[in-house]
């Protein structure tokens, strides 16, 4: 017998609450990593516009695909910096390479969904040094997983940049937004010494963690690409010490590859001009 669709909704609820409820996360703990680092790119080109991307490839399934959607012509190509979530140290790795990016990748934990790996990864042309974990505060109510983002300077041509690549808890793991927040004024705290531009990207899993770190002194880039009713188009780009360059001056565009559940999103920043 074929169940309504809201009994069905309702079944798969409990289901999915009851999986999440058995498996558990095996966290590294260690403040201080483990931070993965690889070296496959040195640059040539240069110019005053930096294009900056963020992409999520929903547990790094399809990265053959994500690696032809941001290589083809278009807004997504030749970026400064990537950002990316949801990937083990292997597809960080076979990325950078394909892509001939340097890159940092800071795993949180081994996910109990895939069994692997679960974390962020910054990557550029461009030199990269200082990389570092941030471990962010409180873990997932039902998995206990403890999530950490990605910092390193990279070496753009405008100038030394510190770079964050997040991926803050969802709506189902940190109910309320006060802790999220909490997770986002971490990172916060983390540039706040640094007196030189800074770009934090990644999924912000929240409007709220968005407009935290935009009340740290930030230029939300991304903020009209958010429609305020998917979960999954809290894909962000913020800076401190740079501007917005042309107009528009982010997007999201189509993904005809199907690499993710999440699409894309760039922006394109300049050194801002000061006034005389």
């Amino acid at each position: 017998m074929r169940l309504p669709s809201f009994a069905r909704a309702v079944v798969a609820v409990a289901v999915f609450g009851g999986t999440v409820g058995c498996a558990t996360a095996r966290n590294y703990d260690d403040p201080s990593g483990p931070v993965v680092v690889g070296q496959h790119a040195a640059a040539a080109r240069s110019g005053p516009t930096i294009r900056l991307v963020t992409f999520n490839v929903q547990w790094g399934e399809h990265l053959d695909r994500a690696a032809e959607l941001l290589s083809r012509p278009g807004p997504l190509r030749d970026a400064d910096v990537l950002f990316l979530q949801e990937l083990d140290g292997p597809g960080a790795e076979w990325l950078a390479r394909s892509l001939g990016m340097n890159f940092v990748y800071v795993p949180s934990a081994i996910h109990p969904i895939p069994q692997r790996d679960f974390g962020v990864a910054i990557l550029s042309p461009w030199p990269i040094d200082d990389p570092r974990k941030v471990p962010l505060p409180y873990q997932h109510r039902f998995r206990k997983m403890r999530r950490a983002a990605a910092g390193a300077t990279v070496h753009l041509p405008t100038g030394p940049t510190r770079i964050y690549a997040v991926h803050f808890e969802t709506t189902f793991g940190l109910w309320g937004d006060e802790h999220r927040r909490a997770q986002a004024r971490t990172v916060l705290e983390a540039v706040a010494d640094w007196t030189g531009p800074v770009v934090i990207g990644g999924d912000f899993n929240s409007r709220a963690t968005g407009e935290t770190i935009a009340r740290g002194g930030f230029v939300w880039l991304t903020e009209r690409l958010d429609r305020r009713g998917s979960l999954r188009d809290s894909d962000y780009i913020l800076v401190r010490g740079l501007c917005p360059s042309g107009d528009p001056p982010a997007g999201r565009p189509p993904d005809d590859t199907n690499a993710s559940d999440h699409r894309p999103v760039w922006a394109t920043v300049r050194p801002c001009t000061v006034r005389q």
